[in-house]
């Protein structure tokens, strides 16, 4: 087995500086590549196959889920750890079910941090404490899904649209964001609306909150 490759995604130069540090001391592994924001992640995932990719969960661009959910069709040898303040259980189900190893809590010790990853290399779930191994298989099981996710049936632009309108941004900002038109943003959102059922920016927002793609003080 050749060494631990790893990609680093946080928007925080400083964090990644530091998690990169503490790896590359304690593990026997090799930090690849390192992103800003959710785009950057992907690109290098796609480009490099690492062993691991450690994410944040509230990435710009690109929520951490979203990452991850990618991440998993683009390079299904990568082990995802999602980084997080937050210990809700809507992050942590969802975090599962889109096929995330390890959620770690940013609060946790390196030596749990380190052996998150470790337990993630060798393909074993893992939760930071004080999530427990019985919420663990509990959040596992509520997973598995006999109806249709509507999620799934949105575009990566639309899930786009999605994440950033329900951290408040108007279509302009969007547009801003995205480089594209202000209409296109428009027919996006009147798409993915639709497709979710929703009326209004306030169901986008509990939608949102809810699926675990934002958090209310994020």
């Amino acid at each position: 087995m050749g060494v631990l490759t790893i990609v680093l995604a946080d928007d925080h130069a400083v964090v990644r500086a530091g998690l990169r540090a503490l790896l590359e001391n304690e593990m026997d592994c090799s930090v690849v590549g390192e992103a800003g924001n959710g785009l950057e992640a992907l690109a290098l995932v796609e480009r490099l196959q690492p062993s691991l990719l450690v994410v944040d969960l509230m990435m710009p661009g690109l929520s951490g889920l979203e990452v991850a959910r990618q991440a998993r069709q683009i390079s299904s040898g990568t082990r995802i750890i999602i980084l997080s303040m937050h210990s809700d259980e809507s992050y942590v189900r969802e975090s599962l079910r889109v096929g995330v190893t390890a959620y770690v809590l940013k609060e946790a010790l390196s030596n749990d941090f380190l052996y998150a990853l470790h337990q993630a290399a060798a393909g074993r779930r893992y939760l930071s404490p004080p999530l427990s191994e019985k919420a663990l298989d509990a959040y596992a099981s509520q997973t598995v899904e006999t109806t249709l996710d509507l999620y799934e049936t949105l575009t990566a632009r639309e899930r786009e649209i999605l994440y950033l309108a329900a951290q408040g941004m108007t279509s302009a900002e969007i547009a801003e964001r995205l480089m594209i038109g202000v209409r296109t943003v428009d027919t996006h959102r009147a798409s993915m609306m639709r497709k979710l059922g929703l009326h209004t920016p306030l169901d986008l927002i509990r939608y949102a909150v809810r699926r675990g793609i934002v958090s209310l003080d994020s």
